[in-house]
C-alpha cells in the first residue's frame, strides 16, 4: 500500500495547522470537518470591528443572554479570535447548560482549538438520542478521526447519513477517515460520491484532489484544482505535486 508523505500526515492534526510553507486552505485539505454548521449557526463571515464592538457591548450588558453570547462568539470566530470566542461560550454554557445551540457552537470551537476530548464531551450534550443532529454527529466523527478512533468516527458518519443520505459534507468526512487509515481506494470511492452531489463545496473537491494525488492520479487532481480557480491554485498545485512525488 502506498505510504503517506510525512508532510501530508502532519496536516492531519488540528494542532498542525501552522505547518510552514502551505496556504491555510491547502494545509486543511486532509482535515475532517469538525466545523460543520451547528444546529443554529452557519459559517460566519468576517465582521467589521465596529460590529464586533457593538456585539461585545451587548454581551457585556447581558452576559447570561444566550443569543448575545452566540452572536458575539460568532463574530470573534470570524475574526480569528477563537480563544476569546471559546471563553465567551464557556461562560454561556455555564449560564445556559440546556441550551443546545450554545453547546453545539461551544463544542465546535473547542474542536477547532484542539481541545478534542472536551469538545466530544460538550458535543454529546448538544443533542439528544430522540433528536439527533446530523451536523453534530459528523462533527463528533471528525474529532474521533483526529484522535485516531476511526471505527467510532465511521459509526457516527453512518448514523448521520441515515438522517441525510448522500450529504456531501458527511461523505467528505468519511472519505477523509479512510484516507487517514490509509484505505485510499475506499476514500476515493466515497469522495467521488460526495463530489457528484451538486451541493458539494470547494473543500469536498479539494479532498478528492488530495486523495487522487496520493494515489498517483495527478492529472485528474490538477484538473479538479484548476477548475475551481481559487486564489491559492498555484500553491495547491505545488503541494499536490509534492504529495504525488513523495507518495
Amino acid at each position: 500500500m502506498r505510504s503517506f508523505p510525512i508532510h501530508a500526515m502532519a496536516i492531519v492534526s488540528l494542532a498542525a495547522l501552522t505547518a510552514a510553507g502551505c496556504s491555510k486552505s491547502t494545509r486543511e485539505m486532509l482535515r475532517p470537518r469538525a466545523d460543520a454548521p451547528s444546529v443554529t449557526a452557519t459559517q460566519p463571515t468576517p465582521a467589521p470591528a465596529s460590529s464586533i464592538d457593538a456585539l461585545g457591548a451587548r454581551y457585556a450588558a447581558s452576559p447570561k443572554n444566550a443569543d448575545a453570547a452566540l452572536a458575539y462568539a460568532s463574530a470573534l470566530r470570524a475574526n480569528d479570535q477563537r480563544a476569546q470566542a471559546v471563553a465567551v461560550l464557556q461562560q454561556a454554557a455555564l449560564h445556559n447548560p440546556r441550551n443546545l445551540a450554545v453547546l453545539a457552537d461551544y463544542g465546535r470551537l473547542l474542536a477547532e482549538t484542539g481541545q478534542l476530548k472536551q469538545a466530544l464531551e460538550v458535543m454529546r450534550r448538544a443533542h439528544t438520542p430522540d433528536r439527533p443532529d446530523w451536523r453534530l454527529l459528523s462533527a463528533q466523527g471528525a474529532v474521533h478521526d483526529q484522535l485516531g478512533e476511526y471505527e467510532e468516527a465511521r459509526r457516527l458518519y453512518a448514523t448521520a447519513l441515515k438522517i441525510v443520505p448522500e450529504e456531501p459534507t458527511v461523505l467528505s468526512n468519511l472519505g477523509m477517515s479512510y484516507t487517514l487509515s490509509k484505505n485510499l481506494a475506499e476514500a476515493e470511492a466515497v469522495l467521488r460520491r460526495a463530489v457528484a452531489n451538486p451541493r458539494a463545496d470547494l473543500r469536498v473537491r479539494r479532498n478528492l484532489a488530495l486523495v487522487l494525488a496520493l494515489r498517483g492520479q495527478m492529472a485528474e487532481a490538477e484538473t479538479i484544482i484548476r477548475a475551481d480557480a481559487t486564489a491559492d491554485v498555484a500553491a495547491e498545485l505545488a503541494y499536490l505535486r509534492e504529495v504525488a512525488k513523495k507518495g
